[in-house]
Order: C-alpha cells, then sequence, then structure tokens
C-alpha cells in the first residue's frame, strides 16, 4: 500500500510538469507571433508600400478579436473543459498561420490575422485555468513563473528568428513558421492535457456573449480609429455611445441572469479587481514600445530588419531571466510588494526611452528595454498568481479568460494610444508610407515617438498605484 501510494504521489507530480510543460509548448506560438509580426512590420509596410496607420491593423485586429472573444473562450472552458477548447485554438491557429504566411495583399493579410485571433483566443484564455487545475496554491507562483518562460522566450526569441526570416527569407515566412510548432504542440497536449469534464446543467449565456461583444469591439474600434475619423465626428461619436449603451446592458444583464458569462461578484475581491486593472495598465504601457520601437530602428537609425529583432529581444530575454524568479518568489514574500516595484521600474525604463535620439546606439537602445523587461518580469508572474489565485476553482475558467482579456485589451488600448500621440504630433507617420524620411521629418517623428514613451511610464506609474491597491481589507494578498 505505502509503495503504491508514493507511485501515485510521483506519478502525480510527473503529470503536473508534463502538463505545464505541454500548456507552455502550446502557448509558445501566439506570444511568438505577435513579436515576430512587431519586429517584421516595418518590411510589411515597405512590402505593400502601405502606411503605418493601415499596416497598424496587422497586429490591431489580431487583438481586437482575441479581446472580443477571449470571455465567450473562458466561459466555454469552464462549462466543456479546458483541453477542448485549448486543443481546438491549437488546430486552427496552424490553419490561419499558414494563409497569413500565403496573403498577397495587405488587406488579404489582416482578414486572415483576423481569423488567426480567434483561435489564438482559445489559447489564452483557458492556459492559466490548466495550469492553475494542476498545481496546489504553494506552488502555484512558480508554476506561473515557470511559464512564463515560455512567453518571454517566445518574445525573446520572435524579433530574432523574424529578423533573420524575413532577411535572407521573405516576412511570409514569419507566419508559416507557426505550422510545424504547431502541430507538434497540438499532439503533445493532446496526449498529455487531461480530458475535461462536461458539467450538467450549465448553459451559455448568449445575451452577456452579444452585449460583451458589442461593448468591447466598439470601444476598441473608438480608441484605435478615433484619430483617423475624428474624436467629434458623427462615426466616433456613434461607437462611444454604442459603447456606452452595450457595456450598461451587459452589466445589467449579468448581474439577474442566474449562470453569467462573467460573475461580477468576482470584482468583489480587491485583489482580483486591482490585479486585473494592473494587468491591463501593464500591457497599456509596454506596448507602445513594442509597436514603436521597430519603426525607430529601421526609419531613423536605418537598421536592418534583422538588427531590429536582435534589439527587440533585449527586454524579453530580461524577462525570462526574472519571471521565473519572481514568481518563485511571490510564494514567499507575497505579491503586492513584487509587483508595484515592477511596474516602479517599467515607469522608469520607459521614461529613459523617451531620451532615445537620431544619433543613439543600438547599446542606447538595448540598455533601456532591459530596464522595462525587468520590470515586467517582476510585475507579470506575481500579477498572474494573485488573480488565479484570488477566484475559487469552479471559475478559474472565465478568470483565466478575465486575465488574458485584461492584457489583449490592455494591447489593443496601448496601440491605439501610443498611435494617437505619434499621428498628432508627428502627422508624416499617418500621412503616407514613410520608409525614407528627411532631416526635419525625423525631428518630428522623434518627438511624437518621446512623447508617445512618456506617455507609456504614466500609465505605469499609475499601475504602481492599483498594484499597491490589491489587498484585501484584512491585508491579506
Amino acid at each position: 500500500m505505502a509503495v503504491n501510494g508514493a507511485s501515485e504521489v510521483k506519478k502525480g507530480l510527473a503529470t503536473k510538469w508534463l502538463i505545464l510543460a505541454a500548456v507552455m509548448l502550446g502557448s509558445f506560438m501566439a506570444p511568438l507571433d505577435g513579436s515576430i509580426v512587431n519586429t517584421v512590420l516595418p518590411a510589411i509596410t515597405q512590402y505593400f508600400r502601405t502606411d503605418i496607420s493601415i499596416a497598424q491593423w496587422v497586429p490591431t485586429v489580431y487583438l481586437l478579436t482575441i479581446s472580443c472573444f477571449i470571455l465567450f473562450y473562458g466561459r466555454l472552458g469552464d462549462i466543456f473543459g479546458y483541453r477542448k477548447i485549448f486543443l481546438y485554438g491549437l488546430a486552427g491557429f496552424t490553419v490561419t498561420s499558414l494563409l497569413c504566411g500565403l496573403s498577397q495583399s495587405i488587406w488579404m493579410l489582416i482578414a486572415f490575422r483576423a481569423l488567426q485571433g480567434l483561435s489564438a483566443g482559445m489559447i489564452m484564455a483557458v492556459g492559466f485555468a490548466i495550469i492553475t487545475s494542476a498545481f496546489p496554491p504553494t506552488e502555484r507562483g512558480k508554476a506561473m513563473g515557470i511559464y512564463a518562460i515560455s512567453i518571454a522566450a517566445a518574445l525573446g526569441l520572435g524579433p530574432t528568428i523574424g529578423g533573420a526570416v524575413a532577411e535572407y527569407l521573405s516576412w511570409h515566412y514569419v507566419f508559416i513558421i507557426n505550422v510545424p510548432i504547431g502541430i507538434a504542440a497540438l499532439l503533445w497536449c493532446y496526449r498529455v492535457i487531461p480530458q475535461g469534464v462536461t458539467k450538467p446543467g450549465q448553459h451559455l449565456d448568449w445575451y452577456g456573449v452579444l452585449t460583451a461583444f458589442v461593448f468591447l469591439l466598439s470601444l476598441l474600434l473608438y480608441a484605435n480609429r478615433g484619430q483617423a475619423w475624428g474624436w467629434l465626428s458623427p462615426a466616433t461619436i456613434s461607437l462611444i455611445i454604442v459603447a456606452i449603451i452595450s457595456g450598461a446592458a451587459f452589466i445589467w444583464l449579468e448581474r439577474r441572469i442566474e449562470q453569467p458569462m462573467l460573475n461580477l461578484a468576482l470584482f468583489k475581491s480587491r485583489v482580483f479587481g486591482f490585479a486585473s486593472l494592473s494587468a491591463l495598465l501593464n500591457f497599456v504601457a509596454i506596448y507602445g514600445i513594442i509597436f514603436l520601437t521597430p519603426f525607430y530602428l529601421a526609419f531613423v537609425l536605418h537598421y536592418d530588419i534583422l538588427k531590429v529583432g536582435l534589439v527587440m529581444a533585449a527586454s524579453p530575454v530580461a524577462m525570462l531571466f526574472v519571471a521565473p524568479v519572481a514568481g518563485a518568489l511571490s510564494d514567499r514574500i507575497g505579491i503586492r510588494g513584487l509587483t508595484a516595484f515592477g511596474m516602479a521600474i517599467c515607469a522608469v525604463g520607459m521614461f529613459l526611452m523617451s531620451g532615445l535620439g537620431a544619433s543613439s546606439s543600438s547599446t542606447d537602445v538595448i540598455w533601456r528595454l532591459v530596464i522595462c523587461g525587468v520590470g515586467a518580469g517582476l510585475f507579470q508572474s506575481p500579477n498572474n498568481s494573485a488573480i488565479m489565485g484570488s477566484v475559487p476553482v469552479f471559475h478559474l475558467g472565465i478568470a483565466s479568460g478575465i486575465l488574458a482579456a485584461m492584457r489583449n485589451v490592455g494591447m489593443v488600448l496601448g496601440l491605439a494610444l501610443a498611435g494617437v500621440v505619434l499621428y498628432n504630433l508627428a502627422p508624416v507617420a499617418a500621412s503616407g508610407w514613410i520608409g525614407s524620411l528627411t532631416g526635419e521629418e525625423i525631428e518630428e517623428f522623434l518627438n511624437g515617438l518621446h512623447w508617445a514613451y512618456i506617455t507609456g511610464g504614466i500609465v505605469a506609474c499609475i499601475a504602481v498605484v492599483t498594484s499597491l491597491a490589491a489587498v484585501e481589507r484584512s491585508g491579506k494578498i
């Protein structure tokens, strides 16, 4: 009996780490794809001879579709099992990656990126739930930190791989590279991730799904297109009115439906509410850097796409080393101090980024990006652990979806905010293709870039405050 019991414990220990490894491989592709696309976006802009405001839709539409459906996928995971949603997402992401790689126009690429986002949302929505289900609370921070390695590794390898592939082959292949990774991940995850349990008596809140979709779509379109259409134009005013009405309807419905898509009672927890808000602000702050810096490197410093990728790898590589340590440390000393300190470091890094100029060296850019990466690594693993550890087990799917939604909505808002600042102060960035800039246009572009970085730093400072507020009234986090 004792021997059998010991073998079962060992089997359980092995199983949870295999599950973590499988989810890490499956979740590797989405951030890999995102970091690659941001790095090669200048090359895509040049290839199709379009301008930044159009090329911006390549990452934006991807994030929009993820953000609009991710809560829905989280709820599906709670009802039908996380494994099924995760595997469908992997299969869809692999197929749509191939379609993106075969695109022959900028608008075809944008359309396929939207479909790719639908699949990526499935992967992102339930990944945290699968890991949280597999690990005990005392190891959750450690597991989240190790899981962050896959994200950081993807973000770190993406720019380098993307730069090399685009330099020696074509930007088309940065999408096709997902196909063999996707097939391997699908086979492994199918074997390792345990079967989900379909919960009887559960049903989908279709009214909640519809109102949430309309709210997020109209809000994010307003943030993204307000500058181009005019903030007071009939189209943008209509969008914000629709967002307000659908948002109010969503809250009204979710408070009255027996099985809501989003249980608003989760936000009664100060840890869950403020940690989720901090996650949103974190990605709003850092995504401006991820979006704008490759254009600075390519069009101001005139780096080739491979060198752009190598420089952009600095921040995620720093995260790769810091995030696992921060996750394990949070299991011992708590979360709030680490998250607030991490966002403070992020803010410092962003303010330092605003000091870059036309004569800056690659070293000048790299050490600033490293500071931002260290701050993000200190923040993200403990913050993720706080969110997932503050909800009941039967709400892990929707909590995982909310966390992923905060990340992706933050990215969309970060893109929009950075674009608004840049386009207002540097109209040359939105007025046409900027593959070659005059001296005066470079100064204009740098002015917009600097203020976009400063804006990100201010958002990071707000995240410091919300991180400190993520504590229950009893003082526990």
